[in-house]
């Protein structure tokens, strides 16, 4: 039998804790509250890493909202996107005349989110827009404009709220950066 060591024992550091997510979440659901009042809004978020931070921050924007899922693929079990974006699941509903705002838990490379914009915007919405928790401008090769940016971060691999190594760690309730042994060794 395989014994799996608590997540915690796989983290460096913690980045980010709880409290301040928290509160940058509430910030950031109070500005798109403010510029999308009287807008027929949908939150899309892309599977999976940005779920729990799009369930979060659904709770703080308080307009009639819909919201709907996109699921794409770049990294399968790797931690470098492979530049090759799929698409896994589309929207269950058409955003036709719509304002879309795309939630996403990182930015980096912008290769993935590129192909995701193009892909909305090929569905006529009235707008996109961005709202990334994470961007990591260090990485980026793709040039990408987010208009709601919850923080900055290094080029370090962070997990946690959301965010995977191999499909772990998304339950953390903090942003960690994973020990480097971990990530190396898969």
């Amino acid at each position: 039998m395989i014994r799996l060591r608590p997540p915690a024992e796989d983290i460096a550091r913690i980045l980010i804790d709880e409290a301040t997510i928290a509160a940058k979440v509430a910030e950031l659901g109070a500005r798109i509250a403010a510029d999308y009042e009287n807008k027929d809004l949908i939150l899309v978020s892309v599977l999976k890493g940005s779920l729990p931070f799009m369930a979060d921050l659904m709770r703080r924007i308080p307009l009639p909202l819909a919201v709907d899922f996109l699921e794409v693929s770049s990294y399968g079990r790797a931690t470098e996107s492979s530049g090759v974006v799929r698409i896994l699941k589309d929207l269950a509903h058409p955003i036709e005349g719509r304002d879309v705002l795309v939630i996403e838990d990182v930015l980096d490379t912008g290769f993935t989110l590129n192909y995701v914009l193009e892909h909305l915007r090929g569905q006529h919405p009235a707008s996109v827009q961005l709202c990334a928790l994470l961007d990591k401008p260090a990485r980026r090769i793709v040039p990408i404009s987010i208009q709601y940016r919850g923080f900055e971060i290094p080029d370090e691999f962070v997990v946690g709220y959301g965010l995977d190594h191999a499909e772990r760690y998304r339950n953390l309730p903090y942003i960690g950066v994973l020990r480097p042994e971990i990530y190396r060794s898969t």
